[in-house]
């Protein structure tokens, strides 16, 4: 192909776009053609392909001539030079084009590798810490299974060492039998020989015996006789005397009535030393807990007497989980307290109310510890019972308080029980008067002693024990955050100290303490604090029933689900209870309603 004059010149053959096909050459050709034979059409149509159009050649002439004569020749021959710069422009600006795409397409090849590549490395390293992972788990399970293969022999031979031990008991036990044995059937032999002995001496003296008894009898008979004859004959001597000698009657009556005087005296001064003494160094019997020094109590128990003198005062609230706000107040309390009794002022009068197992008591004697002073645990269940002597008691306890140069805090558990309102009609005339005697012993306040006052329904006090409060603080049950530390509190008591101190049969499985224990805190809801202790409890008598003694998360579950049903069968019973009690009261009311209308209405 080629270019001429702006007009292209293609292969001979081969149309051109824009001119008609070239004609074919019949110059010279036809009659030969015509009449040729078969041999020259073949080779006519075999030179075909390189025939030489002259035709396109002559036009192509002929256009160049009629070009050069028109008057726009040069402007045409610019024009294709025109033409054939744009034309290799394009060319060029393809071809860059094509190599710019050229280079496109091994830039993106290049990233695609460079990506395939930071996958592979990616993929290289999850292998390599799936593999470190697996590694590290065959490492831990390895070390497992030595442990429990560790376990396993020191049980072994602890249970050899056992069944030594115990084999050689059993042989000690029959070596003293068989000797304990031997000796008895010796000491029988010995008793036989005696007793044989015995007999035969006494068969072949047994005149000389009888006679020596006889002797024996007549001469005790004798030395009687003769003693209740001088007896009688002296006794009457005197008896005579005195009768005629009125100077000797007087004085004889004269030292019995002195001898009665001093025997009656001496009887009344030991009852008021007693009495002293009781109200001084001994325990009212209402008292049932104090930790007052008594010379009396440490005659009884003196270990306990020397444990409380090695306690030292801490935190209040150490041990005892409560509710934040209940914690600060609580504080203020153990602080006012300390204070009133550095400076020797006035003590105030608490009321603690709220649900059972709340922490009343444990806080109680912690304020003691913390404020110096000495605490009293009474039950106002064993006020009731004592009857007409119930005055008396209560005036010794606060007698007893009086008397504490330390100060004592008189902590009252279930005051309610003799507290309650005067007008009730289930409120005896020996419980009214116990309950004078306490107003009229706390109606003013006192430097000597702290009352404390705990029940679970504070609205049965009277209006006067109320009247006597300063201060009332309610305990809640623990929430969702108190329970949880409860939980973790007692988990680490009863279970992770005994199983990593000492030498218990207590042993803990592997699993999430912490986890479990969250677990627990939100099944555990309406639970007392006193419950979830007593759950603690439970988890150590589980592991201690189990027969390798290991505690398993299971075992600690299925504790915990038996607490909360136990703790719902209680709710149940007490709502019950409480519903038989309302419809008691109405029908009560009803019976009262119908009793106070005239006889008119009724009918």
């Amino acid at each position: 192909m080629s270019w001429l004059f702006g007009i292209r010149r293609d292969t001979p053959g081969i149309p051109v776009e824009g001119l008609p096909p070239p004609e074919s050459d019949n110059t010279g050709g036809g009659a030969g053609a015509a009449g040729g034979s078969g041999d020259d059409k073949r080779k006519a149509k075999t030179m075909e392909p390189y025939s030489f159009d002259s035709s396109a050649l002559e036009r192509a002439a002929q256009a160049a001539r009629e070009l050069e004569r028109s008057k726009h020749s040069k402007e045409a021959l610019e024009l294709s030079k025109l033409q054939e710069v744009t034309k290799q422009q394009e060319y060029q600006t393809k071809i860059k084009e094509y190599e710019a795409h050229i280079e496109q397409s091994r830039i993106e090849q290049k990233r695609v590798e460079a990506e395939e590549r930071r996958k592979t490395v990616a993929e290289e390293t999850k292998q390599h810490q799936a593999r470190a992972q697996y590694q590290d788990q065959l490492a831990r399970k390895r070390y497992e299974d030595q442990l429990l293969q560790q376990q396993r022999i020191n049980d072994e031979n602890l249970r050899r060492q056992e069944e030594s031990v115990a084999k050689q008991e059993a042989l000690r036990k029959a070596t003293i039998e068989h000797e304990m044995e031997l000796r008895g059937k010796t000491e029988m032999q010995r008793a036989q020989a005696k007793m044989a002995a015995r007999a035969k001496f006494e068969r072949e003296n047994h005149d000389l015996i009888m006679e020596q008894i006889r002797v024996k009898a007549e001469e005790n008979r004798k030395t009687v006789l003769d003693s209740i004859t001088t007896a009688g004959s002296v006794l009457g001597a005197g008896a005579q005397t005195l009768l005629h000698d009125w100077d000797k009657m007087l004085t004889a009556v004269g030292g019995l009535s002195l001898l009665a005087l001093g025997v009656y005296t001496a009887k009344g001064t030991t009852s008021v030393s007693a009495r002293y003494i009781e109200a001084r160094l001994g325990k009212p019997s209402l008292v049932r807990e104090t930790s007052r020094f008594s010379f009396l109590e440490t005659l009884k128990h003196p270990i306990l007497t020397a444990k409380k003198f090695r306690l030292k005062s801490g935190d209040t609230l150490s041990g005892v989980v409560l509710a934040p706000t209940l914690e600060e107040r609580l504080r203020d309390v153990a602080i006012a307290t300390k204070n009133t009794k550095r400076n020797k002022g006035m003590y105030r009068n608490i009321l603690m109310h709220g649900p059972p197992g709340t922490g009343k008591t444990m806080f109680a004697k912690k304020l003691a510890a913390h404020s110096g002073m000495d605490y009293a645990v009474l039950t106002g269940g064993d006020v009731a019972p004592m009857g007409k002597d119930g005055v008396t008691a209560i005036h010794k306890v606060f007698d007893w308080a009086a008397s504490s140069r330390k100060g004592l805090l008189l902590f009252i558990d279930e005051a309610d029980a003799f507290l309650r309102k005067r007008s009730s009609e289930y409120i005896s005339e020996n419980l009214r008067a116990t309950l004078n005697a306490f107003l009229y012993r706390t109606g003013e306040q006192s430097d000597k002693f702290m009352l404390v006052l705990a029940s679970n329904t504070p609205e049965q006090f009277d209006w006067a024990v109320n009247d006597r409060l300063d201060e009332m603080v309610e305990f809640m049950l623990p929430g969702l955050e108190e329970r949880e530390r409860l939980v973790r509190l007692y988990f680490d008591k009863f279970i992770l100290e005994p199983a990593t101190s000492g030498k218990r049969r207590l042993k803990v499985a592997q699993f999430d303490y912490s986890a479990l224990c969250t677990k627990m805190a939100q099944l555990t809801e309406g639970m007392s604090g006193r419950e979830i202790a007593k759950l603690g409890v439970a988890w150590q008598a589980a592991a201690y029933a189990s027969e390798d003694g290991v505690l398993t998360e299971k075992m600690v579950m299925d504790r915990c689900m038996d607490a909360v049903k136990q703790h719902k069968q209680k709710v149940e019973w007490q709502s019950e209870q409480e519903r038989k009690e309302s419809k008691s009261i109405s029908f009560d009311n009803k019976l009262d309603v119908f009793n106070s209308e005239p006889a008119s209405e009724k009918s």
